[in-house]
């Protein structure tokens, strides 16, 4: 469309092609499910502090339901608030905007995008409602738990869950094209490949493994919709199956995906750590071949998963030393960023602060996937809460530390108002206070043997000396999601009524920071900008100033 074409109503905020408004769909939509997901984290955790106790505003959660609240749980958050928030909200906003183009390659491709995430979103709430309830076999979906053995019924709720996934997953990859053919197409002049911000390589290698490790699974989830719809037997070893080929299928795609929602957060944070620290990314090309290394091991790691499950012990060490070789490459990245801080001018605003809190938590987590990368550790720790808290603490960094972190950095952009600053401190503090009260001594917990999934632990008596912990646990994970009202409160008020920011509040480089807040139809006038420099020219010795953005003219 023309830069002045006018639009309606659902043209412009429903059926919108507007990659910026596409960008806000998302994001909405991924608070709204981080509000179930919420739900359903509050009642896992009050039936493990108060196993065979009513939970308010629910009742009493039996084993079924908490089997399914298990399953909707872990689905929720990594499919439909994790890919949304970090993989579609910053590609969808921030690409285009980044490389200087005006809109992603196909737009009518990128709202079919959303709506089919959204599709997706509504056949898993629908769930709830189908004779049988949702799906119980936890989110990993392992057969023959998630799959008919014969015609007596049909489990609807595992169908409608399969189907929801199905859909995010072609969503993704519609997405990823997109983002792809974007930046090889419509990159502005003088917008060349070691020009690009992090956030845009780190976007690109997430689309990259997420299309290479999808494949398997998409062709997977249908062959157990068959098994359920049409009673075949892939996965049901009494029709000559076999369930471990859907572990494998899962876990190929279930290992990478970590890394598809990991790779965004990285790119926002050293683009918002460049800002903020006033200096250069530090090894900005061994960051990319550091990247591209882990995109290669990524697919050579998924069996540590399944060491318990009878896999071939021959196979154990090859799986272990790749597992662990993975965390090399990670381990600079992360090293580059610590690198960025030291004898720094940081100016500890508020998005800085939730890249510290990424920086300290994800840390932890990479520190105790060691300990599950080896076979021998692994046998023993893998049922345990060990587990639970060492994914929480790589998913959680990367999907809300780094989510916050873009959204406090690009609020300004998205909407052209302010936060509040002193909501968005008090927030941060207790969510980083909270998380770790949460899920640190699930670690103790776990070392202790108590496995992980248990509807009632009070039905074992060995657990009872985790009851204490338990219960701490759980307090704090009800004040972390009490906590999270006050960035929902911040956020409403804020792009309502909050104070109007300037184009460039942060004196940032990179080509967004050019446009207009919010940036108009078309981001760009009647002339697209001209790139002159890099995105990381902070502090250079004889400037006059210290930033240089990247279309300033030469």
């Amino acid at each position: 469309m023309e830069q002045g074409h006018s639009q309606g109503f659902w043209s412009k905020y429903v059926f919108s092609t507007d990659h910026k408004m596409i960008g806000k769909q998302f994001l909405l939509l991924s608070i709204a499910m981080a509000l179930f997901g919420g739900y359903t984290a509050y009642l896992i955790r009050w039936e493990v502090a108060y196993p065979n106790t009513p939970a308010p505003f629910f009742g009493l959660v039996t084993p079924d339901k908490y089997n399914s609240i298990i399953t909707l749980h872990g689905t929720i958050m990594l499919f439909f608030v994790g890919m949304p928030l970090l993989a579609a909200f910053p590609s969808n906003f921030l690409i285009p905007l980044m490389v200087g183009a005006r809109d992603m390659a196909f737009p009518r491709l990128n709202m079919a995008s959303f709506w089919l995430t959204f599709s997706g979103a509504l056949l898993l709430a629908a769930s709830l409602f189908v004779p049988g309830g949702p799906a119980a076999g936890g989110w990993t979906g392992y057969a023959p738990l998630s799959a008919s053995s014969d015609f007596t019924g049909v489990k609807w709720g595992v169908v409608l869950w399969l189907l929801s996934l199905a859909l995010a997953f072609i969503s993704s990859s519609l997405g990823g094209l997109n983002y792809l053919v974007t930046v090889v197409t419509h990159r502005a002049q003088g917008m060349t490949y070691d020009r690009l911000p992090m956030t845009v390589w780190m976007l690109l290698a997430s689309a990259v493994t997420f299309f290479l490790a999808v494949g398997p699974l998409i062709a997977a989830v249908f062959m157990l919709l068959m098994d359920n719809l049409l009673q075949t037997g892939f996965f049901l070893p009494a029709k000559g199956g076999e369930p471990m080929l859907w572990e494998h299928l899962f876990w190929f795609f279930g290992h990478p995906e970590v890394y598809v929602l990991f790779f965004p957060t990285l790119g926002m944070s050293l683009d918002i750590l460049a800002v903020f620290t006033r200096k250069p990314v530090f090894g900005y090309k061994l960051i990319l071949g550091s990247t591209g290394v882990a995109v290669a091991l990524s697919f050579v790691v998924w069996a540590h998963h399944m060491f318990q499950s009878g896999l071939n012990p021959a196979l154990a060490t090859p799986f272990s030393i790749t597992t662990i070789v993975i965390s090399v490459p990670f381990a600079l990245i992360i090293f580059s960023m610590y690198a960025m801080l030291r004898h720094s001018a940081m100016r500890l605003e508020m998005p800085l602060l939730w890249v510290l809190g990424f920086l300290a938590t994800f840390l932890i987590g990479g520190l105790t996937g060691i300990f599950l990368g080896s076979a021998a550790a692994d046998i023993y720790l893998h049922g345990t809460y060990f587990v639970v808290a060492h994914f929480h603490y790589t998913l959680f960094p990367s999907v809300f530390f780094g989510g916050f972190a873009a959204v406090y950095y690009w609020f300004p952009k998205m909407f052209g108002r302010k936060l509040n600053e002193t909501l968005g401190r008090i927030h941060i503090a207790l969510t980083f206070l909270c998380f770790n009260a949460t899920f640190w001594p699930l670690f103790r917990v776990g070392v202790g043997g108590m496995v992980r999934r248990i509807a009632d632990p009070s039905f074992y008596p060995q657990y009872q000396v985790f009851a204490g912990w338990n219960i701490f646990a759980s307090i704090a994970a009800f004040s972390l999601i009490a906590t999270q009202s006050l960035f929902l409160w911040n956020f409403v008020l804020s792009a309502l009524h909050g104070p109007k920011a300037d184009a460039n509040p942060y004196r940032a480089n990179t080509l967004e920071w050019s446009a207009a807040s919010p940036p108009p139809h078309g981001n760009w006038g009647e002339k697209l900008p001209v790139v002159t420099c890099g995105p990381y020219e902070y502090s250079k010795p004889g400037e006059a100033e210290d930033w240089k953005p990247q279309a300033q003219k030469a």
